[in-house]
């Protein structure tokens, strides 16, 4: 996984993620909107929105465009049919692990709640639902894996070989999570392996795929339990 890409590119798309979403989006455009809403999951879901926005033009604007390169670059492409069969596999080590990781945090009594699903479970209609599952299964996976394995992996395992991608990359996307820190081991198992797939496969569509689904089935569960 060769990149043109240097450490220019780098800094400015870890400040854009690390400084100025949390600070400017997350935080200030959130309370605007919470004020506006005055509602947290349509606050949330328009912040993830904006987001998403900000984040798949960065990496245009940034580490593509200025080298001429297309968006296979981070990871946009089609991936070989043999690899369809780890899709399910991988999905599932994901579900359990990440069970295992809840059951584990409940016995030592760490909450597994936040703002966001206490208001979807405040107000369950088919609209919000609808709304919850479109940002966490659809919109979510789509820039964040162009982001965090398209980009980021990318880099990190271009230098530092596929361990310093595998852990670098998940770090950083555990630590864009805070301050939901009851999700945050669920978050770096799933960069793992996301990341994983995107080296097995070349591609980015797998993990956006596993990352889809587990978003969804986590609404989903929200609204039955």
């Amino acid at each position: 996984m060769n990149t043109k890409w240097n450490l220019r590119e780098l800094i400015l798309l870890l400040l854009m993620a690390l400084v100025f979403v949390p600070i400017f989006i997350e935080f200030w455009l959130h309370r605007f909107l919470l004020q506006a809403f005055e509602n947290t999951l349509y606050a949330g879901t328009m912040t993830g929105f904006i987001m998403s926005i900000i984040f798949t033009l960065s990496v245009y604007l940034i580490a593509l465009k200025p080298h001429q390169l297309g968006w296979e670059e981070v990871g946009l492409r089609s991936f070989r049919k043999s690899y369809w069969k780890w899709i399910p596999v991988w999905t599932g080590v994901l579900i359990v692990s990440s069970i295992l990781l809840l059951i584990v945090m409940d016995i030592f009594g760490i909450g597994v709640d936040n703002s966001k699903t206490e208001s979807l479970k405040e107000q369950i209609t088919w609209f919000t639902f609808t709304i919850a599952f479109l940002s966490a299964a659809g919109v979510s996976p789509i820039y964040e894996e162009i982001f965090y394995r398209g980009f980021l992996y990318k880099w990190l395992r271009g230098r530092w070989g596929v361990w310093a991608g595998l852990i670098g990359s998940s770090l950083i996307f555990t630590v864009v999570h805070i301050p939901t820190y009851n999700t945050l081991p669920v978050n770096f198992i799933s960069g793992m392996i996301f990341a994983w797939t995107y080296e097995k496969s070349g591609s980015v569509i797998p993990a956006m795929i596993i990352h889809g689904v587990f978003n969804g089935l986590a609404v989903m569960l929200t609204v039955v339990g």
